[in-house]
């Protein structure tokens, strides 16, 4: 079935409100600083809950990298007021701690300086540290504290039995989801670099951050503080960021649900040296990591996008989607943007929407290495020298223009763009578009350009930019009141994450290791 006839499809008066019940949820990391910027050390506040239980408020690699989980939400400005609030909230719990506003952090300190995540006695909140201590042995401390934005979205059930209406498909609703959703994966990794492009906003760091570690970054001007990339996008998503040498040579394969499994479970099962070489455990018998095969869990393995559901009690996530199958996508390559206070704005939203809709309606052939390939170096090189104007892609056998195949896909997207105004009685979708299609003319309209421009112009280091758009956040939060109602929900969810952890710990029948040789079983 044709993109355009699917399309075509849904914007029957019948279907209209299919595109209008898209749902959509943020997660968005945010390290806690000291009023200095150096990183916090003090604990995840108790007036924020439990980081294990707490459903809007935890904490991800470290006990400072706070992470805020919006609801999801079939309207937009639902999901940005969530996030508004959690911000405000925090805001009213963290003294003058601030949270720090750019993906790739600055001042850490020391690697073992930097406190791992602690989430209580239980069995599972010490997996949750053993793993984080694994990761801290595999890859560094410091890389585990860049931060992101992670977007998570599905569309209505009523949209995929129309699809399978239209194309006769016989299969259970669920296998078919399945199989779309895995459509849409495929068809954004194709495309994901055209989002490094338009919200990249890491086009620099620290210097602090790459001590000891090699790299090609140039200093910024006479700065000798910052460092970047003239025309780098997002070096969160280079070889400085989600990168390692253990998991450059993992091929996973978005052909199916069977494939995607099998190949996934494979590097879960596969051991490796020089994690052997680290040991399970210390001299002490203390645990440094799950395990010391290629991946302790599934969520190790660093994807720009991620096929989810979600897991039962006893479940991993892997036998949750071979289970029940897909439920929902979560995109992982979104920069927190330090323009806008929440991290990330409507337009970026209404764009993913456009986007990510389109990956699901268009076309999906099945992927080869030579494409896996492919959209490794599209990636490599839309990261490092993505905005410029003379960078080319691979598409297939030959070499092309960025700006021209990015101009190309967006007025692929223009349809669908209209579609879900009329879907939602606006025409801010097809603004977006087209306001996203003047920032492939004009690079300087990127966040990667703004914010490398205001350095320039203020004669301001990496660090002073963001402690500037630090302060400047913090301002914007404490000067909204919080409601009172919304503010007692809040109290409540902590106190009640709280009650449920001590719970989760006085119900746990078996010693650490007996629980985690029946997870792995």
């Amino acid at each position: 079935m044709s993109f355009e006839n699917r399309l075509a499809a849904l914007e029957g008066a019948n279907n209209a409100s299919l595109l209008k019940n898209i749902a959509r949820g943020i997660e968005k990391e945010s390290l806690r600083v000291e009023a200095s910027g150096h990183l916090a050390k003090t604990p995840h506040p108790a007036a924020l809950g439990s980081a294990l239980t707490h459903p809007s408020i935890t904490t991800d690699y470290s006990e400072a990298l706070l992470e805020f989980i919006t609801a999801p939400s079939t309207s937009i400005d639902q999901v940005l007021k969530e996030l508004e609030e959690i911000h405000n909230y925090t805001y009213q719990h963290i003294g003058d701690e601030l949270l720090w506003v750019n993906s790739m952090p600055c001042q850490l300190g020391d690697d073992n300086s930097i406190p791992v995540g602690q989430y209580g006695s239980s069995n599972i909140g010490q997996m949750k540290t053993v793993y984080r201590l694994g990761l801290g042995h595999r890859y560094g401390r410091v890389m585990q504290c860049i931060a992101g934005i992670h977007y998570n979205f599905s569309v209505p059930d009523e949209l995929w039995q129309q699809l399978q209406v239209l194309e006769g498909n016989r299969q259970s609703l669920k296998d078919f989801k399945t199989d779309g959703y895995f459509a849409l994966i495929r068809n954004f990794r194709r495309y994901f670099w055209l989002l490094l492009y338009l919200f990249g906003a890491a086009p620099a760091v620290c210097k602090s951050f790459v001590r000891e570690r090699p790299h090609d970054l140039l200093p910024f001007g006479d700065d000798s503080h910052s460092l970047h990339l003239p025309y780098a996008t997002s070096l969160r998503m280079g070889n400085l960021g989600y990168q390692s040498d253990a998991q450059s040579s993992l091929v996973i394969c978005y052909n199916d649900i069977g494939q995607y499994s099998k190949t996934l479970t494979g590097a879960l099962e596969t051991p490796y040296q020089p994690y052997e070489e680290i040991g399970l455990k210390d001299e002490q018998g203390n645990y440094q990591q799950l395990t010391t095969n290629l991946l302790q869990i599934e969520n190790e393995f660093y994807s720009p996008i991620r096929p989810k559901r979600t897991a039962n009690e006893g479940e991993t996530p892997l036998e949750a989607l071979q289970k029940n199958g897909v439920e929902y996508i979560e995109v992982r390559c979104i920069d927190v943007n330090p323009l806008a206070p929440c991290g990330i704005d409507k337009q970026t939203i209404q764009f993913l929407d456009t986007f990510l809709l389109f990956c699901l309606l268009k076309e999906s052939p099945q992927t080869n290495n030579a494409e896996y390939q492919q959209i490794t170096e599209n990636q490599r090189r839309t990261v490092a020298q993505g905005r410029d104007p003379e960078m080319e892609l691979v598409d297939g056998d030959r070499q092309r223009n960025l700006v021209e195949w990015g101009l190309s896909l967006i007025s692929q997207m223009q349809p669908v763009a209209t579609s879900l105004d009329n879907a939602n009685g606006t025409e801010e979708y097809s603004a977006t578009v087209a306001a996203m299609s003047d920032r492939l003319k004009d690079s300087s309209l990127t966040p990667a350009a703004i914010l490398l421009d205001e350095m320039k112009q203020n004669n301001e280091t990496y660090y002073r930019l963001a402690m500037r758009k630090a302060q400047e956040h913090r301002e914007h939060f404490r000067g909204k009141v919080l409601e009172t109602q919304i503010a007692d929900e809040y109290r409540r969810l902590a106190e009640e994450s709280t009650r449920k952890q001590q719970e989760i710990e006085a119900a746990d029948s078996l010693s650490f290791d007996d629980f985690l040789a029946s997870y792995y079983q």
